[in-house]
């Protein structure tokens, strides 16, 4: 029963509106038979005042000769028939009515769905909450042009109204944390994997103290011709980005700055050892590591902004493989060689989101790696034609060992993998139930091209996280209810497209922003395959373009946003062999609602 509109209504205080506008709920997904019926057809943004804050007033807009649409008593008794209270009339004529204090989102949805089954009523929306616009107050945010700009940035203030990563554990694999104010509040316990003491320079082995004391080193110290260098302090850097303290008058903003750093060390002193990158994986994963703690900040993206020479080993990929089949992701550095990043791990791997670095112009940095197995570019900015067109974060003044904090200008593939690690932990916030398959596909399927030149392959465009975060959050409603088609089609070689259909019935409204389209094809070089989905109304929604890629089959789920298609009709998958001398099947596909 709704609460009476006549009740006095609650007072929210301007920090209570802010704190509604700013957090982001838990995602559930609820069976189709347990939807209420009446509510399906009804969209989340004719429901809620803000992401998350149902609407206690809708604004009804009556047709032109309706008695409502003139008359306040009209009004009054057609609010009251449907269980609300006409409030007042607006400038424009349309009419605001009151639902109650605290309506379930089904009464919303009922009265939302009554109002429009009238045919006097025009239209029907809800009250919405608004909040200022304005940018973050750190007192350097200016200088983050890779957050904020529109050539080259990546549109994330419009993402945090519905997300700032809050809920979401980002564990930061590199040099460990040396102590920043504009850090301290979002970092979580991590732990130092540096077993060699030549690596780790704090005079001991591996402990759960992940505080970095410098990497700095003598020339000649690392090999012969090496010339000398000053600590980094690099993983702070990376940390600052995804995750410094924001709004707090200081310093810079961080992308996804609800969220907590697990700091893990494992480089020192002339770099770091596979076999500590790969127990660093697996614990910050959820996994088991011999003489460590259990861990108790289990992290759901990885960062690692690291690299080396050559393929990627049996060994790393299966550290990789088994944290994100606990639901990590995994992001990874493309590199600073100019090279194909097919040459440098883990930059290489399977199952990772690798990242190349673009320039304040929105082409690919001189140093950055390139190649088909890159997923995606975001700013790793460009020093030599300006230090402020580097990526501003927080840093450590001190040559050798830690000194005062400060912040600094860095360029790197390194800078650009935490903006793509904090844009995981804002989708990850805004809709928890995804994968990390789902969210690699989310952020590539939403990115934007690139505004500059890339020569080599620059991944799917520069990731925006504005439209990524809406793409995870709105639109359509997700029920679990899958449609499959287990009808196996040959897909002819280097031919015409095939085309598989599903036909969707029963559903209401339109199809969610998450529709998860599961493929499995077998195929002897699946980088000839080029796949899409194709919706009722005949758009064409690309899943996978053609490339090098030599590996057997594809067996994966994509994440697309359908919430503009109406759920009911016939689907399709479209599959096609572009290149000669290889054979494959659709042996199944399915769509999840």
């Amino acid at each position: 029963m709704r609460t009476s509109p006549s009740l006095r209504r609650k007072l929210i205080s301007a920090a209570a509106v802010s704190a509604a506008l700013l957090s982001v709920g838990t995602a559930s997904v609820a069976v189709a038979q347990d939807a209420p019926a009446e509510s399906a057809a009804v969209p989340a943004a004719l429901t809620e005042a803000a992401p998350g804050v149902q609407a206690e007033r809708l604004i009804v807009g009556y047709k032109s000769g309706a008695a409502e649409a003139t008359s306040n008593k009209a009004a009054e008794a057609d609010a009251a028939a449907k269980d609300a209270d006409f409030q007042r009339r607006l400038g424009t004529g349309a009419a605001l009515v009151d639902l109650g204090v605290d309506p379930s989102k089904a009464e919303v949805a009922d009265a939302v769905a009554e109002f429009k089954a009238d045919p006097q009523v025009a239209y029907v929306v809800p009250d919405r909450l608004n909040k200022p616009q304005a940018d973050p107050n750190d007192t350097e945010y200016t200088k983050q042009w890779d957050l904020y700009e529109t050539t080259a940035g990546m549109n994330v203030p419009g993402a945090w109204t519905t997300s700032t990563g809050t809920g979401v554990t980002v564990a930061v694999i590199d040099t460990g944390y040396v102590a920043h104010s504009d850090l301290a509040a979002n970092i979580v316990a991590g732990y130092d994997f540096i077993s060699d003491t030549a690596v780790s320079v704090d005079g001991d082995g591996r402990d759960s103290n992940p505080a970095d004391p410098g990497d700095y080193y003598a020339a000649n110290a690392c090999g012969a011709g090496i010339p000398a260098s000053t600590s980094s302090w690099h993983g702070t850097h990376v940390a600052g980005t995804i995750a410094a303290v924001t709004n707090n008058n200081k310093g810079v903003a961080g992308i996804a700055y609800g969220a907590k750093i697990s700091p893990l060390r494992v480089l020192g002193k002339c770099g770091g050892y596979d076999s500590d990158i790969i127990d660093a994986i697996t614990w910050a994963s959820g996994g088991s590591v011999s003489g460590v703690p259990a861990n108790t900040n289990v992290a759901k993206v990885i960062n690692m902004s690291l690299g080396g020479d050559g393929a990627c080993t049996s060994a790393t990929q299966t550290a990789i493989n088994n944290a994100v089949s606990r639901g990590t992701t995994v992001v990874v550095a493309a590199g600073n060689d100019n090279e194909n990043v097919s040459g440098h791990s883990p930059g290489n791997c399977n199952n990772i989101i690798s990242v190349a670095a673009t320039n304040r112009s929105g082409a690919k940095a001189s140093y950055s790696n390139y190649g088909s197995l890159v997923d995606i570019s975001a700013p790793g900015g460009q020093t030599s034609t300006g230090t402020a067109n580097g990526i501003l974060s927080t840093l450590n003044s001190g040559a050798s060992t830690p000194a005062s904090e400060s912040y600094a200008y860095y360029q790197g593939t390194s800078m650009a993998t935490p903006h793509i690690a904090g844009l995981v932990a804002l989708v990850k916030s805004a809709n928890p139930a995804l994968t990390p398959a789902q969210i690699e596909t989310a952020i590539k399927n939403n990115a934007r091209p690139l505004p500059g030149a890339c020569s080599g392959g620059c991944g799917a465009g520069l990731a925006d996280a504005a439209k990524t975060v809406a793409a995870v959050s709105g639109g359509g409603t997700t029920t679990g209810t899958t449609f499959s088609s287990t009808t196996a089609v040959a897909v002819p070689d280097n031919g015409s497209a095939i085309e598989s259909p599903i036909t969707v019935s029963g559903r209401s409204g339109n199809a969610p922003s998450t529709l998860q389209v599961g493929v499995d094809i077998t195929h002897t070089y699946r980088g000839d395959l080029v796949i899409g989905l194709v919706a009722p109304d005949g758009t064409v929604y690309s899943l996978k373009t053609a490339s090098s890629d030599s590996a057997d089959d594809v067996r994966t789920t994509y994440t697309v946003n359908a919430s503009s298609e109406t759920a009911n009709g016939t689907w399709k998958l479209r599959v096609q062999d572009t290149a000669a001398q290889d054979t494959g099947t659709l042996n199944s596909w399915k769509l999840t609602f």
